[in-house]
C-alpha cells in the first residue's frame, strides 16, 4: 500500500524543497510575452510628459462654461489650434479655446476639453459652448498614468502583450526575464510506439510524451522530448540520468504503480532523493517525486488523463516555483448538470465543460476513465471533490479551475 500525502501537503513539500533557479536572461520586448519578469520594473519618466485631451474639442477654462446649455451657449474666442505632436506652451487667457484633436497637448490655464459635438463654430473667431465643463473633463494630466519611481510590473509576473505595450511606453526596448525551464520528457512501457507508427497487437500510441511536451511549452518552459523506454530498468536509468545531466527537470510517465516491471521508484531514490510516492487524488494517485540536487526527478503515472491531471495540479506550480513565477488559480462557479458519484477518501478530479443556459453557468462532468485521452479533447477546466465528500448532487456548484 502506497503512502500518500494530501494535495495540499504535496504543494508545500514542493516549496520547502525547491527553490527558484535564479538564472535569468535579457531579451527584446518581441520576444518577451509568455516570459517570467525575472525583476521588478520602475518607471523613470512620466507619461504622459504633458496634459493631453481625451476627445476631439476646444479645451478652455471649466469657469467659463458653467451655466451654459444649447438655449443659452457660452461664446468664447478661438486663440488657434494644437496640432497632434506639438506642443502648447503658451497660457490661454480667460474667455478664450483653442481646438485640440484627441491626444493633443493642452496649454496652460486650460482645465478642461469640450467634446466638438458640443460645439458651435460661428465662423467670426467664436465658437459656442453648448455643454458645461468641469475641471478635469476629458483631459489626462501629467504623470496621471507613469510618474517616477512607479512600479509598473513586478518580478514573477508572466508577461502578456498588454505588458508589453506598457514596457514600450516607459522607453523599454528589452527586459529582464527568468531563463525557461528545461525539462526532459520520457515516457515509459514495452506495449508503446511512436504516435506517427501503427500499433501492433497489445500497442498503444505514446500519447504522454506529446501531451506533456505541449503543457510545458505552453506552461513557458523547453520541453525536451526524450522519447519511449522500453520496460529494462537499466535501460531507463541511463536515459533518466542523461535527461538529467542535461535538464533542470525530468518528468517520467509510466511505471509509477506497484508492479513487478515498475523501477521508476527504485531509479529516482537511487538518483537521489526520493521525496514521496502517492498522493490521494483520483486519478493520479502513484505519483512519485524525488530529486537529485535542487532538480525535480517526477513519475507521472501512465494512463494519459491521470498523467494530464497530476502535472496541472503539481508539475506545472514546480515549474512555477523554479522560474520564480507568481501564480494564481482562475475559477468560475458553476453548477453541475447532473450528479456525480465520488471516491471516498480521495479527492476526486473531474473534467467538464462549461455551457451558458438561461444566464446560469452550467459545468457539464466529462466521465472519462483515466486511459481515455480524447474525452478530455474541449474540455474548458476541472474541478475537484473533497475527499470527504461521496458525491454531488445535480444542481450543486463547483469551483471549476480553468484551463
Amino acid at each position: 500500500m502506497l503512502e500518500v500525502k494530501t494535495p495540499k501537503e504535496v504543494l508545500r513539500l514542493i516549496e520547502k524543497e525547491f527553490k527558484p533557479l535564479g538564472r535569468t536572461e535579457t531579451v527584446p520586448l518581441a520576444q518577451a510575452p509568455g516570459r517570467v519578469l525575472a525583476e521588478a520594473i520602475t518607471a523613470k519618466e512620466y507619461v504622459p510628459d504633458f496634459d493631453r485631451s481625451t476627445v476631439d474639442g476646444y479645451a478652455c477654462r471649466a469657469a467659463d462654461t458653467f451655466g451654459c446649455s444649447d438655449a443659452i451657449p457660452a461664446i468664447l474666442s478661438v486663440a488657434g489650434q494644437v496640432l497632434m505632436g506639438e506642443s502648447a506652451d503658451f497660457a490661454l487667457s480667460r474667455g478664450s479655446c483653442v481646438y485640440v484633436p484627441t491626444g493633443g497637448a493642452i496649454p496652460r490655464g486650460a482645465d478642461c476639453a469640450v467634446m466638438i459635438e458640443y460645439t458651435e463654430d460661428f465662423g467670426d473667431g467664436t465658437v459656442g459652448i453648448m455643454r458645461p465643463g468641469a475641471p478635469g473633463m476629458n483631459l489626462i494630466f501629467r504623470g496621471d498614468d507613469v510618474f517616477p519611481g512607479k512600479e509598473i510590473l513586478s518580478a514573477g509576473r508572466l508577461l502578456t502583450a498588454q505588458d508589453i505595450g506598457a514596457l514600450a511606453a516607459v522607453g523599454k526596448t528589452s527586459v529582464p526575464v527568468a531563463c525557461r525551464v528545461k525539462v526532459g520528457v520520457i515516457s515509459t512501457g514495452d506495449e508503446l510506439v511512436p504516435p506517427g507508427e501503427t500499433p501492433g497487437p497489445g500497442q498503444v500510441r505514446d500519447v504522454n510524451s506529446p501531451l506533456l511536451t505541449a503543457m510545458l511549452t505552453d506552461f513557458g518552459a523547453e520541453a525536451v522530448n526524450y522519447g519511449i523506454a522500453a520496460d529494462d530498468e537499466e535501460l531507463l536509468r541511463r536515459k533518466m540520468q542523461t535527461a538529467a545531466q542535461e535538464c533542470d527537470t525530468v518528468i517520467l510517465s509510466g511505471g509509477s504503480s506497484v508492479g513487478v516491471k515498475d523501477a521508476a521508484c527504485r531509479i529516482i531514490e537511487s538518483m537521489g532523493e526520493l521525496l514521496l510516492h502517492g498522493i490521494a487524488i483520483k486519478p493520479g494517485k502513484p505519483t512519485i517525486m524525488g530529486k537529485t540536487g535542487n532538480k525535480p526527478l517526477i513519475g507521472l503515472p501512465g494512463h494519459p488523463v491521470a498523467a494530464c491531471f497530476a502535472a496541472q495540479l503539481f508539475v506545472l506550480p514546480l515549474l512555477g516555483r523554479l522560474m520564480g513565477r507568481k501564480q494564481e488559480d482562475f475559477t468560475v462557479t458553476a453548477e453541475l448538470t447532473e450528479s456525480l458519484g465520488a471516491n471516498h477518501g480521495r479527492e476526486q478530479i473531474n473534467a467538464c465543460r462549461l455551457l451558458r443556459e438561461g444566464g446560469k453557468l452550467l459545468a457539464s462532468p466529462i466521465r472519462s476513465k483515466s486511459g481515455l485521452i480524447t474525452q478530455l479533447a474541449g474540455a474548458d477546466g476541472f474541478f475537484i471533490i473533497s475527499r470527504d465528500c461521496e458525491g454531488l448532487p445535480k444542481g450543486a456548484q463547483v469551483q471549476v479551475y480553468l484551463y
